[in-house]
């Protein structure tokens, strides 16, 4: 288990240092058998590295209960999606204090009502390259041209009385061709109109890290990870890469 290989890594491994003439080379088999921490310089050869594809060693990982998670793919999202069209749009909640709501009905076989909440500032709508979107009914395929135009996307759904997020497995915002995921575990996601805080800031940034807090999301973050497997005559180590 990768997760379990970080850790213990984090707790038993030694500082490989691959520069600083100053120090002689040390054989494996004596930095296996030395306790932490401690700098080395080494000479090996690289037997093994994983994962083999470069893009399987991107992770989301959580700083708070430090658990790794894989990026969920492209069907993932799309079904999710799917899922939350189903729940027909409430037209209590539109048109609020804090957001302008347009709606529109789809042209295709089977029709679908998208509802896009605009969040607007001192109560007017905003350049669209400031502005957050809330999308209810997208496809992916709407929701990546949306990002295209709007600096953030969140995909909701109605209540009864309020907007909330999607399922956590799904992104929560959308910004550019970025994701923002979050911990499952860690969350605990708020009602959608705590984004008016941000609305009636005097220059509303629509930072990633700003959303998440006010809808008490715990930000996951993108990690790159590796391990590599070192060999010299006398040994092998094992030299994990963790990195944002």
């Amino acid at each position: 288990d990768l997760e379990l290989h970080l850790q213990r890594c984090q707790q038993l491994s030694v500082t490989v240092l691959t520069d600083h003439q100053d120090l002689s080379n040390t054989e494996l088999k004596t930095i296996t058998s030395s306790t932490a921490p401690q700098q080395y310089r080494i000479r090996a050869k690289l037997r093994t590295y994983k994962p083999q594809k470069l893009h399987q060693s991107v992770k989301l990982h959580c700083s708070k209960c430090n658990s790794l998670q894989e990026v969920p793919d492209r069907d993932d999202f799309d079904f999710i999606l799917h899922g939350s069209a189903r729940t027909a749009p409430n037209p209590e909640l539109h048109n609020t204090s804090w957001y302008e709501s347009v709606t529109w009905t789809t042209q295709e076989q089977k029709q679908r009502e998208i509802v896009i909440h605009f969040v607007k500032h001192d109560e007017m709508l905003q350049h669209p390259e400031d502005t957050l979107i809330m999308i209810e009914g997208g496809t992916l395929k709407e929701i990546w041209k949306l990002t295209k135009r709007f600096k953030c996307v969140i995909p909701v759904r109605s209540t009864v009385d309020d907007l909330e997020l999607l399922d956590l497995s799904a992104p929560f915002l959308l910004k550019g061709n970025v994701k923002y995921y979050g911990c499952k575990q860690c969350s605990t996601p708020k009602p959608v109109k705590n984004l008016n805080s941000i609305a009636a800031e005097q220059q509303p940034s629509w930072e990633p890290t700003e959303i998440a807090q006010v809808l008490g999301i715990e930000l996951l973050q993108y990690v790159f990870i590796m391990k590599f497997t070192l060999v010299d005559e006398t040994g092998s180590l094992n030299a994990y890469l963790f990195d944002y």
